[in-house]
């Protein structure tokens, strides 16, 4: 392997974090050209750097968030969060939903009970009673996993 395709170990830190800029050619400010301090790869920094242009250095939001690849609803987004959490409000969230919306603690707790009874049921015998009792549409596949999660949470 040559030496020009290892991978860089910060920008791999950066992916494993999530926190690896995905525009960084998009940062245009001078400091970041200016220092190897200062990393466009970095999407806290450089959002840090951006709140704190604007915020103690007193420039204007719109060409500030251009200036560092950004649009002016992320400055304040970004803006927000910082101010309610602090640097680690500049970290992204994983987007999408936190958990399950169907396949609650209730409809798995009703699962057990139909299984206890049953061992032998399967999902697609169970999907219509969870219908008939909840008034839920759940996939297969979705309660499936959710009882190979609750199986090995027991283990």
């Amino acid at each position: 392997m040559t030496r020009s395709s290892r991978p860089d170990p910060k920008t791999e830190a950066l992916r494993a974090q999530g926190t690896l800029h995905a525009r960084p050619d998009a940062v245009r400010d001078p400091l970041f050209a200016s220092h190897e301090f200062f990393d466009p790869r970095d999407l806290v920094q450089v959002k840090y750097e951006m709140l704190r242009r604007v915020d103690v250095e007193g420039q204007p939001v719109a060409r500030t968030a251009d200036t560092f690849g950004f649009s002016r609803p992320t400055f304040y987004q970004a803006h927000a969060a910082f101010h309610a959490q602090g640097i680690g409000g500049l970290v992204p969230r994983k987007r999408g939903p936190r958990g399950a919306h169907k396949v609650t603690a209730a409809v798995l707790a009703f699962v057990a009970a139909q299984r206890a009874e049953d061992p032998a049921l399967t999902a697609r015998v169970v999907l219509p009673r969870i219908h008939d009792h909840f008034g839920l549409d759940v996939h297969r596949r979705s309660l499936e996993r959710a009882v190979r999660r609750q199986e090995k949470k027991r283990r």
